[in-house]
């Protein structure tokens, strides 16, 4: 594994960086590259490499700082204003496209078990593919964006609640009481970080300016990042959380340093993540013409079912942001693949219902760059 892990490097960094050049040149979204380059290395075509834990690990570190990065460029104070719109913007984006999942997957025949997992793979937005492509646009001080951020980070709160009472389903033992328990320290966890971290921030990193150590402002930020990154993920909410969090309390206080330094690690370990989303289609699942056309229909309604429930959820912005935010709801990225995984190893799941979530999550993610710099174009 370690004797391979230069040339593993070699290839999907090299190739992720080479399609997002291409990418760049033929006017199309850069996140695009890196996605498409895992689809060709990964076990969808070559099987040149296959994912592992070692991939999966910088993949996971590369999406942190994505999110601590978007963190450091958005206020807490811009979050708080557009709070209730976002709010009911996440809630309507889990309600839609969990009922059209479990809905189509009933229809079509399936078990009851393996349609929950499929709706619930349907229902929580990659906040990190949205990010990047709104960073990348220079669109995270628009006003959409910030409800797009916002309810992201709401909608992945809501989605690891719902994907508990699933696999607690699977398990035949819902612990009602727990999950109360989850919900009410991730909420708490999350509006005590967004309101007061800011503050308590910008003493620790004043502080910081007395220590010996090299770039000591940066060492502090990273402190942080993680330390919040396990706070969250011990309290039942994803790390990435506790990283756009940690970037939020710090957009105020630290120095443009700290942006550049965070920048250079996130241009490293960015393109595993996005390559890593690309690595788990394996197209050999779409051998029967049946299994196809059920995989475009989930696709469809995954699509569809995000654009109308987040953006009826935020219809007070007016026709176009509301569609923006629609948009910017769309991709799945990581997180329903997570769910797919968590059917199969618990054996509720069939390896048809894996391969179709597997491909939904990926091509939503594919999908959705091209989608918003449609929805922005003006």
């Amino acid at each position: 594994m370690i004797a391979e892990l230069p040339l593993t490097m070699f290839a999907v960094f090299g190739l992720a960086k080479a399609f997002e050049e291409g990418c760049e040149r033929l006017g199309l979204p850069a996140v695009v590259g890196p996605i498409l380059a895992g689809i060709i290395l990964g076990p969808g075509l070559l099987g040149y490499v296959q994912p592992n834990e070692l991939l999966n690990a910088f993949a996971e570190l590369g999406v942190m700082f994505l999110l601590f990065q978007v963190g450091l460029e958005v206020k807490a104070s811009d979050l708080i204003r557009v709070g209730g719109t976002a709010m009911l913007t996440a809630v309507l984006g889990v309600v839609f496209p969990f009922a059209m999942g479990y809905g189509i997957c009933v229809a079509w025949g399936f078990k009851s078990i393996e349609a929950i997992f499929a709706g619930a793979a349907m229902v929580a937005t990659s906040v990190g593919i949205t990010a990047r492509v709104l960073a990348g646009m220079g669109l995270l001080a628009e006003r959409s964006a910030r409800i797009i951020l916002a309810a992201a980070v709401i909608d992945d709160v809501i989605g690891l609640l719902v994907l508990a009472i699933v696999s607690g389903m699977a398990k035949g033992d819902v612990n009602y009481a727990a999950l109360g328990v989850t919900a009410a320290l991730a909420i708490g966890f999350t509006a005590l970080i967004g309101g007061f971290g800011a503050r308590a921030a910008g003493h620790v990193v004043k502080r910081s300016e007395s220590l010996r150590v090299a770039e000591s402002e940066f060492a502090v930020a990273m402190v942080l990042l993680f330390g919040l990154a396990v706070l969250s993920s011990r309290i039942g909410v994803a790390a990435i959380v506790g990283a756009f969090l940690a970037g939020m309390a710090l957009s105020e206080s630290v120095t443009h340093r700290v942006h550049d330094l965070s920048y250079g690690v996130s241009e490293l370990l960015v393109p595993f993540f996005l390559a890593g989303i690309g690595l788990h289609l394996d197209l050999s699942s779409f051998s029967k013409p049946s299994t196809l056309t059920f995989g475009l229909v989930i696709l469809f309604a995954a699509i569809a079912s995000k654009m109308v429930g987040c953006a009826l959820g935020s219809a007070s912005l007016g026709r176009t942001e509301a569609i923006q935010v629609g948009v910017g709801m769309v991709p799945r990225g990581e997180v329903g693949m997570v769910v797919a995984q968590i059917g199969l190893g618990l054996g509720v799941i069939g390896k048809e219902i894996y391969g179709v979530t597997v491909f939904m999550a990926v091509m939503t993610t594919i999908a959705a760059p091209p989608m918003l710099k449609w929805a922005y174009r003006r």
